[in-house]
């Protein structure tokens, strides 16, 4: 045997060791359970509402209270129960989405869901005596939305990572708040990629998502959140 095909196989059982690590596997399933997709979007809403130095600053306890409520309703709440029900009535095989297949419907009905909380967020605005959404939440929610249907549309030729999707999403939203503010955002955006790195690593760790499903996942998340920029820019 070659002395590269040597050290080929020898890194190859290196990273079959470290894969088959039951305590490394043990936190890469955490770490996905913990950054789901169905979770990320409330995480950056709450962070939004409640950490962000100015976007929500002027808002009431209660208006921030109803804005995460919605967040959480839309974002996460409505996809789950979603998912249960069409695990129970028998329309997919796993409610953890294994195959392309059972990933279309559940990807149908988030889009009606992110839609809908876009559409409540844009026109929110325009009606007397509510309460104001900032511009920047409305292009998040855009872009969870646009997320959502690159994810469906590229989930027909292979099976893109929903995980790295909505990763690209987080790291492309703070990417763009340490663009567009006079606030050194150096820390948000470190701890973004942190997570990001994490939880692309822990999918390969511990699914059967092969490297460029992770990558189409992080370049459609980050395509979505541009493009919802470009949109509310021009439109709104």
């Amino acid at each position: 045997m070659k002395v590269s095909e040597l050290k080929h196989h020898a890194f190859s059982n290196d990273v079959s060791n470290v894969i088959q690590n039951p305590v490394l596997r043990f936190f890469a399933k955490l770490i996905s359970y913990i950054f789901h997709p169905v979770f990320v979007p409330v995480y950056i809403m709450l962070y939004m509402v409640y950490v962000h130095p100015y976007l929500f600053a002027g808002m009431m306890p209660q208006d921030k209270f109803r804005v995460s409520a919605m967040a959480i309703l839309m974002f996460t709440f409505f996809p789950l129960v979603t998912v249960g029900l069409l695990k129970a009535l028998g329309f997919i095989e796993s409610v953890y989405l294994h195959t392309q297949k059972d990933r279309i419907i559940p990807l149908i009905a988030c889009g009606v869901f992110y839609f809908w909380i876009t559409y409540i967020w844009w026109n929110s605005n325009k009606i007397t005596g509510n309460f104001f959404i900032p511009q920047q939440a409305v292009r998040f929610a855009l872009s969870v939305f646009f997320a959502s249907w690159l994810g469906l549309m590229i989930n027909i030729k292979i099976k893109v990572s929903l995980h790295a999707i909505s990763m690209g999403v987080l790291l492309t939203t703070m990417l763009l708040f340490a663009l567009s503010s006079q606030i050194n955002f150096g820390l948000w955006l470190a701890v973004a990629l942190l997570c990001t790195g994490m939880v692309c690593t822990a999918r390969l760790m511990v699914s059967d998502h092969k490297s460029y499903e992770i990558y189409f996942g992080l370049l459609a998340g980050a395509l979505a959140v541009f493009a919802a920029d470009f949109v509310v820019k021009q439109f709104s």
